[in-house]
């Protein structure tokens, strides 16, 4: 799979996530869009939003989280952006990254439109 951007839109900013994984929770991501979702801060360390349907994560490898990742976590199928990084966990699954961090902060309460056009 070649690498998407999608782009991440609040009423105040935009910010383009890069889709470079090739994997089960990427591709579903990628054909649930556009939608549109809120997200909140988690654990002090990442902004998580739940879509309305899990994302599937079958057979998705686990990811050692570095910052700007973007990633689906899969007992809950949800997914987000870590702002700081966290040790390996066999149940989060890279589906890409940013390097908007700012922007990522800035997501808490935010609804957010998720598109791969704008």
């Amino acid at each position: 799979m070649a690498s998407t951007t999608v782009y991440f839109m609040t009423a105040t900013t935009q910010f383009a996530v890069q889709v470079t994984e090739d994997n089960a929770a990427s591709r579903d991501f990628l054909s649930k869009l556009p939608m549109t979702v809120e997200f909140q801060d988690f654990h002090g360390m990442e902004k998580i939003a739940f879509p309305e349907v899990k994302i599937d994560t079958a057979e998705a490898p686990g990811m050692t989280a570095q910052v700007g990742d973007f990633f689906c976590y899969a007992p809950w199928g949800n997914f987000g952006f870590f702002y700081k990084p966290m040790e390996y966990s066999a149940d989060n699954v890279r589906i890409g990254t940013t390097e908007d961090l700012e922007a990522v902060l800035a997501l808490d309460g935010q609804r957010v439109t998720i598109s791969v056009g704008i």
